[in-house]
Protein backbone atom coordinates (compact mmCIF):
# COMPACT_ATOMS: atom_id res chain seq x y z
CA UNK A 1 0.00 0.00 0.00
CA UNK A 2 1.33 3.60 -0.71
CA UNK A 3 2.42 5.78 2.21
CA UNK A 4 -0.44 7.91 3.60
CA UNK A 5 -0.16 11.55 3.55
CA UNK A 6 -0.58 13.10 7.45
CA UNK A 7 -2.35 16.09 7.86
CA UNK A 8 -1.52 16.30 11.48
CA UNK A 9 1.96 14.81 12.34
CA UNK A 10 0.42 13.85 15.86
CA UNK A 11 -1.48 11.15 14.21
CA UNK A 12 1.70 9.43 13.59
CA UNK A 13 1.08 6.58 16.69
CA UNK A 14 -2.74 6.32 15.77
CA UNK A 15 -2.36 5.15 11.88
CA UNK A 16 -4.40 2.13 11.55
CA UNK A 17 -1.65 0.37 9.05
CA UNK A 18 1.70 1.14 8.74
CA UNK A 19 2.87 1.66 4.99
CA UNK A 20 5.65 -0.86 4.69
CA UNK A 21 3.30 -3.42 5.93
CA UNK A 22 2.53 -5.83 3.45
CA UNK A 23 -0.71 -6.20 2.13
CA UNK A 24 -2.52 -9.39 2.45
CA UNK A 25 -3.07 -11.58 -0.38
CA UNK A 26 -5.68 -11.50 -2.95
CA UNK A 27 -8.31 -14.31 -2.27
CA UNK A 28 -10.49 -15.42 -5.30
CA UNK A 29 -13.88 -16.19 -4.83
CA UNK A 30 -17.25 -17.24 -6.15
CA UNK A 31 -20.91 -16.11 -5.36
CA UNK A 32 -23.91 -17.94 -5.93
CA UNK A 33 -27.12 -15.93 -6.94
CA UNK A 34 -30.01 -15.88 -4.74
CA UNK A 35 -32.72 -13.12 -6.31
CA UNK A 36 -32.81 -10.80 -8.97
CA UNK A 37 -35.10 -8.34 -10.24
CA UNK A 38 -35.09 -6.45 -6.74
CA UNK A 39 -35.34 -2.33 -6.58
CA UNK A 40 -32.00 -1.75 -5.07
CA UNK A 41 -32.25 -4.24 -2.28
CA UNK A 42 -30.24 -2.47 0.91
CA UNK A 43 -30.78 -5.44 3.26
CA UNK A 44 -31.84 -8.85 4.55
CA UNK A 45 -33.44 -10.86 7.62
CA UNK A 46 -33.72 -14.57 7.80
CA UNK A 47 -36.86 -15.69 9.32
CA UNK A 48 -36.33 -19.16 8.77
CA UNK A 49 -38.57 -21.61 6.69
CA UNK A 50 -36.76 -21.17 3.92
CA UNK A 51 -37.37 -17.50 3.49
CA UNK A 52 -34.98 -14.65 3.13
CA UNK A 53 -36.44 -10.97 3.52
CA UNK A 54 -34.98 -8.22 1.33
CA UNK A 55 -35.68 -5.10 1.87
CA UNK A 56 -35.71 -2.37 -1.30
CA UNK A 57 -34.90 1.12 -1.09
CA UNK A 58 -39.08 2.34 -2.87
CA UNK A 59 -40.54 0.69 0.44
CA UNK A 60 -41.21 -2.63 -0.58
CA UNK A 61 -40.36 -6.13 2.15
CA UNK A 62 -39.88 -8.98 -0.54
CA UNK A 63 -39.62 -12.27 0.34
CA UNK A 64 -37.25 -14.87 -1.51
CA UNK A 65 -38.78 -18.35 -0.64
CA UNK A 66 -36.51 -21.72 -1.46
CA UNK A 67 -35.03 -19.85 -3.75
CA UNK A 68 -37.67 -17.88 -5.64
CA UNK A 69 -38.73 -14.37 -5.77
CA UNK A 70 -42.75 -14.09 -4.37
CA UNK A 71 -44.73 -11.57 -6.26
CA UNK A 72 -46.31 -10.13 -2.90
CA UNK A 73 -44.23 -8.20 -0.98
CA UNK A 74 -44.42 -9.02 2.63
CA UNK A 75 -45.01 -5.69 4.00
CA UNK A 76 -45.60 -2.25 1.56
CA UNK A 77 -44.05 0.57 3.42
CA UNK A 78 -44.51 3.35 0.50
CA UNK A 79 -47.66 4.77 1.87
CA UNK A 80 -45.51 5.36 5.00
CA UNK A 81 -42.71 6.76 3.12
CA UNK A 82 -41.50 9.46 1.31
CA UNK A 83 -41.25 8.90 -2.71
CA UNK A 84 -37.70 8.03 -3.30
CA UNK A 85 -36.00 10.04 -6.18
CA UNK A 86 -34.61 8.14 -9.47
CA UNK A 87 -31.64 9.36 -9.28
CA UNK A 88 -29.06 9.21 -6.72
CA UNK A 89 -31.07 8.72 -3.35
CA UNK A 90 -29.83 7.75 0.38
CA UNK A 91 -33.22 7.72 1.90
CA UNK A 92 -35.48 4.67 1.65
CA UNK A 93 -36.33 1.58 3.20
CA UNK A 94 -32.79 0.93 4.55
CA UNK A 95 -33.09 -1.79 7.37
CA UNK A 96 -34.50 -4.53 8.68
CA UNK A 97 -33.95 -6.63 11.43
CA UNK A 98 -35.65 -9.40 13.65
CA UNK A 99 -36.39 -9.39 17.15
CA UNK A 100 -33.69 -11.83 19.07
CA UNK A 101 -36.64 -14.10 20.11
CA UNK A 102 -38.38 -13.69 16.42
CA UNK A 103 -39.40 -17.00 16.45
CA UNK A 104 -41.74 -16.73 19.76
CA UNK A 105 -42.94 -13.19 19.69
CA UNK A 106 -42.85 -12.67 15.61
CA UNK A 107 -41.58 -9.12 16.27
CA UNK A 108 -39.48 -6.81 13.90
CA UNK A 109 -38.27 -3.64 13.12
CA UNK A 110 -37.24 -1.32 10.28
CA UNK A 111 -35.56 1.96 9.54
CA UNK A 112 -37.65 4.50 6.46
CA UNK A 113 -37.75 7.72 5.35
CA UNK A 114 -40.95 9.51 5.65
CA UNK A 115 -42.09 13.00 4.92
CA UNK A 116 -41.78 15.41 7.72
CA UNK A 117 -43.13 19.46 7.94
CA UNK A 118 -40.91 22.96 8.73
CA UNK A 119 -37.50 23.33 7.51
CA UNK A 120 -36.92 19.71 7.69
CA UNK A 121 -36.02 17.23 4.68
CA UNK A 122 -37.42 14.55 6.00
CA UNK A 123 -37.83 12.44 9.33
CA UNK A 124 -36.05 8.64 9.22
CA UNK A 125 -38.32 6.29 11.80
CA UNK A 126 -37.47 2.97 13.08
CA UNK A 127 -40.66 0.97 13.39
CA UNK A 128 -41.91 -2.12 14.97
CA UNK A 129 -44.24 -4.72 12.81
CA UNK A 130 -45.49 -8.00 13.91
CA UNK A 131 -47.06 -10.97 11.74
CA UNK A 132 -50.27 -12.26 12.39
CA UNK A 133 -50.79 -14.80 15.10
CA UNK A 134 -50.92 -17.71 13.13
CA UNK A 135 -50.05 -16.44 9.76
CA UNK A 136 -47.65 -14.66 7.55
CA UNK A 137 -49.35 -11.65 6.71
CA UNK A 138 -48.97 -8.73 8.36
CA UNK A 139 -51.44 -5.40 8.53
CA UNK A 140 -49.57 -2.21 7.28
CA UNK A 141 -51.16 0.05 9.56
CA UNK A 142 -50.16 -2.34 12.35
CA UNK A 143 -46.60 -0.70 13.06
CA UNK A 144 -45.64 1.01 16.19
CA UNK A 145 -42.75 3.57 15.76
CA UNK A 146 -40.01 3.48 18.07
CA UNK A 147 -37.82 6.67 16.84
CA UNK A 148 -38.50 9.41 14.75
CA UNK A 149 -35.89 12.09 13.81
CA UNK A 150 -35.80 14.93 11.83
CA UNK A 151 -33.15 15.05 8.80
CA UNK A 152 -32.10 18.72 7.91
CA UNK A 153 -30.63 17.27 4.20
CA UNK A 154 -31.84 13.94 2.42
CA UNK A 155 -28.25 12.64 2.47
CA UNK A 156 -26.10 10.75 5.54
CA UNK A 157 -28.88 8.58 6.97
CA UNK A 158 -27.05 6.62 8.31
CA UNK A 159 -29.91 3.67 8.10
CA UNK A 160 -28.58 0.47 9.72
CA UNK A 161 -30.25 -1.62 12.57
CA UNK A 162 -29.01 -4.52 14.79
CA UNK A 163 -29.73 -6.32 18.31
CA UNK A 164 -26.60 -6.70 20.40
CA UNK A 165 -25.68 -9.85 22.43
CA UNK A 166 -27.21 -7.87 25.09
CA UNK A 167 -30.87 -7.42 23.60
CA UNK A 168 -30.69 -4.16 23.22
CA UNK A 169 -31.53 -2.49 19.64
CA UNK A 170 -28.62 -0.66 17.93
CA UNK A 171 -29.25 2.16 15.70
CA UNK A 172 -27.33 4.04 13.41
CA UNK A 173 -28.18 7.97 12.56
CA UNK A 174 -25.70 9.98 9.34
CA UNK A 175 -24.86 13.26 10.88
CA UNK A 176 -27.65 14.95 9.32
CA UNK A 177 -26.41 15.33 5.66
CA UNK A 178 -24.96 18.47 3.77
CA UNK A 179 -21.15 18.71 2.93
CA UNK A 180 -19.08 19.19 6.22
CA UNK A 181 -21.75 19.12 8.97
CA UNK A 182 -21.92 22.33 9.17
CA UNK A 183 -25.00 22.12 11.59
CA UNK A 184 -23.95 24.25 15.06
CA UNK A 185 -20.99 25.65 16.64
CA UNK A 186 -19.13 21.82 16.45
CA UNK A 187 -21.16 19.83 13.91
CA UNK A 188 -23.94 17.03 14.99
CA UNK A 189 -21.03 14.49 15.22
CA UNK A 190 -19.80 15.85 18.10
CA UNK A 191 -23.02 17.19 19.68
CA UNK A 192 -24.01 15.08 22.67
CA UNK A 193 -27.41 16.69 22.98
CA UNK A 194 -28.98 15.18 19.94
CA UNK A 195 -29.15 11.88 18.21
CA UNK A 196 -27.54 12.54 14.33
CA UNK A 197 -23.95 11.35 13.43
CA UNK A 198 -24.46 8.56 16.43
CA UNK A 199 -25.07 5.06 16.84
CA UNK A 200 -27.82 4.79 19.41
CA UNK A 201 -28.56 1.47 21.82
CA UNK A 202 -32.44 1.34 23.43
CA UNK A 203 -34.77 -1.91 25.18
CA UNK A 204 -37.36 -1.79 22.84
CA UNK A 205 -38.93 -4.72 25.66
CA UNK A 206 -39.82 -2.32 27.94
CA UNK A 207 -41.48 1.06 28.46
CA UNK A 208 -43.46 2.23 25.12
CA UNK A 209 -41.90 3.38 22.67
CA UNK A 210 -38.25 2.29 24.29
CA UNK A 211 -36.52 2.50 27.67
CA UNK A 212 -32.99 4.17 28.34
CA UNK A 213 -30.82 0.55 29.04
CA UNK A 214 -29.35 1.99 32.71
CA UNK A 215 -25.29 0.90 31.29
CA UNK A 216 -25.57 3.44 28.54
CA UNK A 217 -22.57 5.79 28.57
CA UNK A 218 -24.74 9.22 29.05
CA UNK A 219 -27.53 8.20 30.75
CA UNK A 220 -28.57 10.25 33.52
CA UNK A 221 -26.30 12.92 32.16
CA UNK A 222 -26.61 16.80 31.53
CA UNK A 223 -26.88 17.83 28.38
CA UNK A 224 -26.31 14.23 26.54
CA UNK A 225 -29.19 12.22 24.78
CA UNK A 226 -29.68 9.23 26.97
CA UNK A 227 -29.76 6.47 23.92
CA UNK A 228 -26.53 7.85 22.46
CA UNK A 229 -24.13 4.58 22.53
CA UNK A 230 -20.92 6.56 20.58
CA UNK A 231 -20.82 8.99 18.30
CA UNK A 232 -18.44 11.31 16.37
CA UNK A 233 -19.92 9.81 12.75
CA UNK A 234 -20.60 11.23 9.59
CA UNK A 235 -22.67 8.29 8.15
CA UNK A 236 -22.16 4.95 9.51
CA UNK A 237 -24.11 3.10 7.05
CA UNK A 238 -23.62 -0.39 7.90
CA UNK A 239 -22.71 -1.74 11.20
CA UNK A 240 -22.80 -5.44 12.29
CA UNK A 241 -21.73 -7.64 15.58
CA UNK A 242 -19.35 -9.98 15.03
CA UNK A 243 -20.83 -13.97 15.82
CA UNK A 244 -17.53 -14.65 17.84
CA UNK A 245 -16.52 -11.63 19.70
CA UNK A 246 -19.63 -9.69 20.19
CA UNK A 247 -17.58 -6.67 18.77
CA UNK A 248 -19.56 -3.85 16.94
CA UNK A 249 -17.80 -2.72 13.43
CA UNK A 250 -18.65 -0.41 11.46
CA UNK A 251 -18.29 1.87 8.28
CA UNK A 252 -18.31 4.94 8.42
CA UNK A 253 -18.72 6.89 4.86
CA UNK A 254 -16.17 9.91 4.65
CA UNK A 255 -16.29 13.30 3.07
CA UNK A 256 -13.65 14.63 0.83
CA UNK A 257 -10.58 12.06 0.92
CA UNK A 258 -11.03 8.96 3.45
CA UNK A 259 -13.28 5.77 4.26
CA UNK A 260 -12.62 4.49 7.65
CA UNK A 261 -14.05 1.28 9.45
CA UNK A 262 -14.78 1.46 13.19
CA UNK A 263 -14.71 -0.66 16.22
CA UNK A 264 -17.32 0.70 18.18
CA UNK A 265 -17.54 0.66 21.91
CA UNK A 266 -19.01 2.26 24.46
CA UNK A 267 -18.70 5.83 24.36
CA UNK A 268 -16.46 6.36 21.87
CA UNK A 269 -15.96 9.26 20.10
CA UNK A 270 -14.87 8.23 16.36
CA UNK A 271 -14.19 12.25 15.76
CA UNK A 272 -16.29 13.63 12.79
CA UNK A 273 -16.34 16.65 12.14
CA UNK A 274 -12.38 17.02 13.73
CA UNK A 275 -11.15 14.15 11.63
CA UNK A 276 -11.95 12.37 8.41
CA UNK A 277 -10.43 8.62 8.76
CA UNK A 278 -7.03 9.48 10.78
CA UNK A 279 -6.79 13.26 9.54
CA UNK A 280 -7.60 16.36 10.65
CA UNK A 281 -10.54 17.87 8.67
CA UNK A 282 -11.67 20.78 11.29
CA UNK A 283 -9.94 22.55 11.79
CA UNK A 284 -7.81 21.58 8.43
CA UNK A 285 -4.91 21.01 10.62
CA UNK A 286 -4.12 21.16 14.53
CA UNK A 287 -7.03 19.44 15.45
CA UNK A 288 -7.07 18.27 19.19
CA UNK A 289 -7.18 14.22 19.06
CA UNK A 290 -7.19 13.59 22.65
CA UNK A 291 -10.18 10.76 23.69
CA UNK A 292 -10.55 9.93 19.90
CA UNK A 293 -10.60 6.59 19.36
CA UNK A 294 -8.90 6.02 15.64
CA UNK A 295 -10.50 3.45 13.32
CA UNK A 296 -8.61 0.04 12.74
CA UNK A 297 -8.41 0.89 8.92
CA UNK A 298 -8.82 3.69 6.50
CA UNK A 299 -8.60 4.09 2.34
CA UNK A 300 -8.48 7.14 0.31
CA UNK A 301 -10.71 8.38 -2.52
CA UNK A 302 -8.43 6.92 -4.99
CA UNK A 303 -9.72 3.56 -4.40
CA UNK A 304 -13.14 4.32 -4.04
CA UNK A 305 -15.95 6.90 -2.80
CA UNK A 306 -17.86 5.31 -0.05
CA UNK A 307 -17.57 2.23 2.60
CA UNK A 308 -20.30 -0.21 2.66
CA UNK A 309 -19.72 -1.86 5.75
CA UNK A 310 -20.12 -5.89 5.96
CA UNK A 311 -19.46 -8.39 8.47
CA UNK A 312 -16.87 -10.60 10.20
CA UNK A 313 -17.19 -14.15 8.27
CA UNK A 314 -18.49 -16.76 11.25
CA UNK A 315 -19.30 -19.18 8.40
CA UNK A 316 -18.26 -22.91 7.63
CA UNK A 317 -18.22 -22.98 3.56
CA UNK A 318 -15.66 -20.74 2.55
CA UNK A 319 -13.05 -21.42 5.51
CA UNK A 320 -10.38 -18.57 3.97
CA UNK A 321 -12.49 -15.89 5.20
CA UNK A 322 -12.61 -16.96 9.02
CA UNK A 323 -12.66 -14.40 11.39
CA UNK A 324 -11.85 -11.60 8.52
CA UNK A 325 -13.92 -8.46 8.13
CA UNK A 326 -15.70 -8.42 4.90
CA UNK A 327 -16.67 -5.56 3.55
CA UNK A 328 -16.89 -2.53 0.26
CA UNK A 329 -16.95 0.26 -1.36
CA UNK A 330 -19.98 0.48 -3.61
CA UNK A 331 -17.90 1.44 -6.60
CA UNK A 332 -17.87 -2.95 -6.24
CA UNK A 333 -14.89 -3.12 -4.79
CA UNK A 334 -14.36 -6.05 -2.37
CA UNK A 335 -12.13 -5.80 0.77
CA UNK A 336 -11.29 -7.39 4.08
CA UNK A 337 -9.45 -6.57 7.68
CA UNK A 338 -7.39 -9.52 9.21
CA UNK A 339 -5.89 -8.88 12.57
CA UNK A 340 -1.83 -9.11 13.00
CA UNK A 341 -0.94 -8.19 15.96
CA UNK A 342 -2.17 -4.99 16.99
CA UNK A 343 -2.86 -4.28 13.73
CA UNK A 344 -5.83 -4.69 11.12
CA UNK A 345 -4.20 -5.07 7.54
CA UNK A 346 -6.25 -4.70 4.71
CA UNK A 347 -6.67 -7.05 1.57
CA UNK A 348 -8.82 -7.83 -1.53
CA UNK A 349 -11.60 -10.37 -2.88
CA UNK A 350 -12.14 -10.52 -6.25
CA UNK A 351 -15.70 -12.97 -7.61
CA UNK A 352 -15.25 -14.87 -10.79
CA UNK A 353 -18.55 -15.33 -11.70
CA UNK A 354 -20.46 -11.88 -10.95
CA UNK A 355 -21.33 -9.20 -13.36
CA UNK A 356 -18.90 -6.42 -13.76
CA UNK A 357 -19.56 -2.92 -12.73
CA UNK A 358 -22.02 -3.64 -10.22
CA UNK A 359 -22.68 -1.04 -7.08
CA UNK A 360 -22.36 -2.57 -3.93
CA UNK A 361 -24.92 -1.42 -1.67
CA UNK A 362 -25.48 -3.93 1.35
CA UNK A 363 -24.19 -7.26 3.40
CA UNK A 364 -26.50 -9.49 4.45
CA UNK A 365 -25.69 -12.73 7.18
CA UNK A 366 -27.47 -15.84 7.72
CA UNK A 367 -28.06 -17.63 11.22
CA UNK A 368 -24.73 -20.31 10.34
CA UNK A 369 -22.52 -17.37 9.39
CA UNK A 370 -22.25 -16.99 5.62
CA UNK A 371 -22.32 -13.48 4.01
CA UNK A 372 -24.68 -11.95 0.86
CA UNK A 373 -23.61 -8.99 -0.98
CA UNK A 374 -26.58 -6.71 -2.29
CA UNK A 375 -26.06 -4.92 -4.99
CA UNK A 376 -27.49 -2.54 -8.29
CA UNK A 377 -26.64 -1.83 -11.48
CA UNK A 378 -27.26 1.70 -11.35
CA UNK A 379 -26.54 4.80 -8.83
CA UNK A 380 -30.52 5.15 -7.92
CA UNK A 381 -33.41 2.67 -6.66
CA UNK A 382 -35.78 3.04 -10.11
CA UNK A 383 -34.60 0.01 -11.62
CA UNK A 384 -35.16 -3.66 -11.18
CA UNK A 385 -31.67 -4.80 -11.79
CA UNK A 386 -30.94 -5.51 -7.70
CA UNK A 387 -29.59 -8.95 -7.22
CA UNK A 388 -28.43 -10.63 -4.37
CA UNK A 389 -25.41 -13.03 -4.04
CA UNK A 390 -23.81 -15.56 -1.55
CA UNK A 391 -20.54 -15.98 -1.05
CA UNK A 392 -18.80 -19.24 -1.89
CA UNK A 393 -15.53 -20.71 -2.01
CA UNK A 394 -13.94 -20.83 -5.11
Amino acid sequence: MGAVALVCSSYVLHRPQSPNAAEPPLITLKVQPISSNLQSPTALAFPGNGEIWVTEQPGKIRVVKNGKLLDEPLLDLRSKMLKVNKGYEERGLLGICLHPQFKSNKKFYVFYSANTTGKFNHKDVIAEYKLSSGSDAIDPNSGRVILAQDKPDGNHDGGCIQFGRDGYLYISFGDGGGQGDKHGEIGNGQNLGNLLGKILRVDVNGTAPYSIPKSNPFAGKKDAAPEIWAYGFRNPYRFSFDKASGQLFAGDVGQDLWEEVDIVTKGGNYGWRLTEGTHCYNPDNGCDIKGITMPIAEYSHTEGVSVIGGYVYNGKQVPVLKSKYIFADWVGKMFYLQKNGNQWQRGKITFQNIPTNLKIIGFGEDPTGEVYVLTNSDTGPENENGAVYKILKN
